[in-house]
């Protein structure tokens, strides 16, 4: 790959992955709530299922969407469900004084799963392909892929960072839940661009 190239690759990679994102929204909270080493399985799981995410849909994943529409309802209908669930999940980070459950981080592999529902996520994942593999050859799909995986991890441990830092701020419980809840609804509000394009 010619380093102009490369060079254009990386900066549309960070770019994307810093920008925020259903990612980035669960990974400061994820911060707040469990602190940045807990949230490392969540970060890795990130980086390497979306690059493998954009692999496939190099290699003519995509190709199933645009021949079976149905398969882009079914693809929407389950994004929506599951980050219904994972605002649900950030609003209850934080159990009440006295509850008997514990609210968890993501697991590496629920953190790759996701990027499969995560509309930024498919997103980030088209355009990469289209402006930088557009043959689809599967070397420079790999290409493609490999710089996001590089690019993507230092991008959203910004997010966790952030998140940690914002610990100190919210150590009563009041404005912990307080924000718990906004991070639940601001990934509910990154769906209305998907709802308006379905």
């Amino acid at each position: 790959m010619p380093i102009d190239l490369f060079l254009a690759l990386a900066a549309y990679a960070f770019v994307t992955s810093v920008t925020p994102g259903p990612n980035n929204v669960m990974l400061l909270a994820s911060g707040v709530n469990f602190g940045f080493r807990a949230t490392l399985p969540h970060m890795c799981g990130i980086a390497l299922g979306h690059a493998f995410m954009v692999f496939l849909v190099g290699v003519g994943l995509v190709g199933v969407f645009v021949t079976y529409p149905p398969a882009r309802m079914a693809l929407t209908v389950a994004s929506v469900g599951y980050m219904l669930f994972l605002a649900w999940k950030i609003a209850n980070s934080a159990p009440p004084e006295g509850s008997t459950t514990r609210a968890r981080p993501l697991t590496f592999l629920q953190a790759a799963a996701f990027q499969w529902v995560n509309p930024k996520a498919w997103i980030m994942a088209l355009g990469a392909v289209t402006l930088y593999a557009p043959g689809q050859e599967w070397l420079a799909v790999a290409w493609v892929a490999g710089v996001f995986a590089m690019v993507n991890f230092p991008s959203v441990a910004v997010w966790a960072g952030l998140g940690v830092g914002l610990r100190r701020f919210l150590d009563r419980p009041d404005w912990l839940r307080a924000f718990n809840y906004t991070m639940a609804a601001l990934l509910i509000a990154s769906l209305i661009p998907v709802l308006a394009a379905g």
